[in-house]
This record gives structure tokens, sequence and C-alpha cells, in this order.
């Protein structure tokens, strides 16, 4: 087995834990200081899911038998109401639909939303164009059912099933990407709030347990590919995620998720601040297709999201690190970007090559970031 960073004990080395493991401290904290009682059999009240998400608290815990000061970290940056609304429709009958364009944080709320709620946000299911009704039912151990017949000991349950017995919530990622005889077979599941198992006369139903809901996110740009029943939109409330309105946020959005990044490869280094405010600024400026100060600009055809600027800080800072000094510049960022930018379209070259000649070269001129970033991109663009 891996040992963790080397130092001998016998914890499993994992390149990433669940939200609910990696911030336990966290939801332990809050339980001991929650105001309210938590709906049945939620994990926290509402008012201590929602501190949970956008932080900004540090409370006094007994974390191992040692009293100790918790900051409850904010994991979610943008509009709280969003958060609040999600809360408020897990607790009620209807399913809630985060909406937005990629990278917009869906997964990463549904993920800890799900954590702060029910202590578990493993019980996934990854829609795609292969995604089947046994993937989101269940299945049969098929070599066992042959030599014993169906019964409940060969039964697969799917995380659906596991989700309506134990009173869970279950994510479901990129629903519009199943195809609509598929996503149908959630119809049933939320208005019944059952699974029929025909195979099984005696056994022949699984019903929800308190405090079964489903959080499922699709893509703005995936609207088109399968759309949603009428029956099924009626069973989901609709949340729209926006892309991070203003630099300020965009910025503190990827110093604190490109340093915890960081931790995981033991590089205990921030990305400098004029770097994430001269990556983010390229982001807006070329995602909106216009400049501060108002020059118009081509659009390219990807989306340009914060995570996708949260990408190119680690990118870069990795670069710096395994061929530099160490020292996070305007440089490596250039070295990171084309590949976000230009990926399928071609044409997208173009545009990322008007915004180096009409944009960061006027910019150059006297500022040494602008400088050092126009003088790598150029000549990675020949």
């Amino acid at each position: 087995m891996a040992k963790n960073g080397g130092n001998g004990d016998d914890k499993p080395d994992q390149v990433r834990e669940p939200a609910e493991i990696r911030h336990a401290d966290q939801l332990e904290a809050l339980k001991q200081n929650d105001p309210d009682a938590p709906p049945k059999p939620w994990l926290l009240s509402p008012r201590s899911v929602l501190t949970y998400i956008v932080g900004g608290k540090t409370l006094k815990a007994k974390i191992g038998g040692k009293s100790v000061d918790v900051p409850i970290t904010r994991k979610f940056f943008g509009d709280d109401s969003i958060v609040e609304r999600s809360i408020v429709t897990l607790a009620s009958e209807r399913a809630l639909l985060l909406v937005g364009e990629p990278g917009t944080g869906k997964s990463w709320l549904s993920e800890h939303l799900a954590a702060a709620i029910s202590g578990n946000s493993t019980l996934t299911i990854q829609g795609t164009a292969g995604t089947t009704e046994e993937h989101i039912k269940y299945s049969w151990n098929v070599a066992r059912v042959i030599a014993e017949g169906p019964n409940l000991q060969n039964l697969i349950p799917s995380p659906t099933m596991v989700a309506m017995r134990d009173g869970s919530l279950l994510r479901f990622e990129e629903i519009t990407r199943c195809v609509p005889d598929v996503q149908d077979a959630l119809v049933s599941i939320l208005s019944d709030k059952a699974v029929a198992i025909p195979e099984l006369p005696d056994a022949n139903m699984v019903w929800a347990q308190r405090g079964f809901n489903i959080i499922a996110t699709a893509n703005t740009r995936d609207q088109g590919v399968n759309e949603l029943s009428a029956a099924l939109k009626r069973r989901f409330n609709y949340i729209y995620i926006p892309i991070i309105a203003d630099q300020k946020t965009e910025v503190q959005v990827v110093q604190q998720r490109s340093t915890e990044l960081l931790e995981r490869y033991d590089m205990p280094v921030r990305v400098p601040e004029p770097v994430v405010e001269l990556l983010t600024t390229i982001f807006r400026e070329i995602r909106d297709g216009k400049t501060a100060d108002g020059v118009s600009l081509k659009k390219p055809s990807t989306t340009l999201s914060t995570a996708e600027a949260i990408s190119i800080a680690l990118d870069a800072a990795l670069h710096a690190r395994f061929f530099g000094s160490g020292q996070i510049t305007p440089r490596h960022v250039a070295r990171n970007l084309a590949g976000s930018i230009v990926k399928e379209n071609l044409e997208d070259l173009a545009v990322l090559k008007e915004y180096v000649v009409l944009v960061a070269k006027k910019r150059a001129a006297g500022n040494k970031e602008w400088q050092e970033f126009h003088d790598e991109m150029l000549a990675a663009l020949k």
C-alpha cells in the first residue's frame, strides 16, 4: 500500500479525498456549534450547511480530544442566495438541477452540499451517452442469478438505490448527456420515491427513506444534446450558476484553489497576486470579447472558465518548480495558456494572436509583467 507522504503511516496517499473527509474538522465543528436542530436525517441544520459553504467564521470545537479553533473556509464563490435556494430545494420534495457554463462550480457546489447534508458525497452517477437504466436503478450478479435465481443477495444496487435506502443525497452529473429514455427512469423515482423490482415478487419495491433527494448538474452548452422531458423538468428546481461577475472574486478563487491544489504536490507556495491578476484579466477580456478600456476583440469558441484559469495557475507553478527557479512569473502563464484557448478549433489561434498583438503589446510598454507575458507568448505563437 502506498504511504502518505512517506511518513510511514498506513493512510493511503490519495490524489483527492471527498469533501466530507477533506473538511471533516469543519463539519464536526459546525455540528458541535449548530444553533438549530437539523431536519432528519440531515447532518447539519440548513443554517450550518450555508455556513459550511460560504465560510467566514472560526468555531471552537473538540477535535481528537483537543479544544481547537477551526476556521470555516469559503467553498463556493458566488451569490450566497444561490446556496440558500439550493438548500431550501433539497429540504423540499423537489430535486435540484444546477445549470451553467462549464467550469462554473456546479459539481463543486453539488459535492459540498452532499457532504454537509448527508455526510457522503460519493453516491454519484456520471451521465454519458452510455449511461443505462441499470446504472440508475439496479443490476444483477449474472453468474449468481444463473446459479441461484434472482434474490436480494444477487442484486447490485445503484448509487440511487443506496441513497434511497440511506435517506441520502444522490449526485447526478451531466444529466443532459443521457439519452431521454434513460433520463425518464428518474421520473418514477422522483414522483413515487420508489424503485420497482419486478423480478422479486416478495420484495418488489425499494422505498426512499426520509432525506433522499437528487442534485443534478447540466452544462448550458449541452442543453441541446438531450433536453429533459417536460415530466422531468417539472420535478426539478432549476438554479442557474453564472460565471463569476467581478475580477476581484475571480482572483480570490484562483488564488485559494491553486494554493489548495499545490499543497497536494507538497508545494506550500502561492501564485503571486500580480500573476493571478494578469491571468484573470486575460481570461475575462478574451471571454467577453472586450478589454477593460472598451476595445472589441474576437471571442473564442471555448468557454474560458475560472476552472481553466485555476488549471493554468497550477501548471505555471509546476512549470516554475520543475524547470525553473521556483519563482512563478507571467512567462510561465504564457507557456501554458495556448492549450486552454486553442483546443479543437484552430481558428481560436487567431483570437489569441489578436490579443497578444493588439492588447498585450500596448500594455507591455512600462509594465514588467505584461512585457514578460507578451514576449513569451509572441515567441510561442511563431
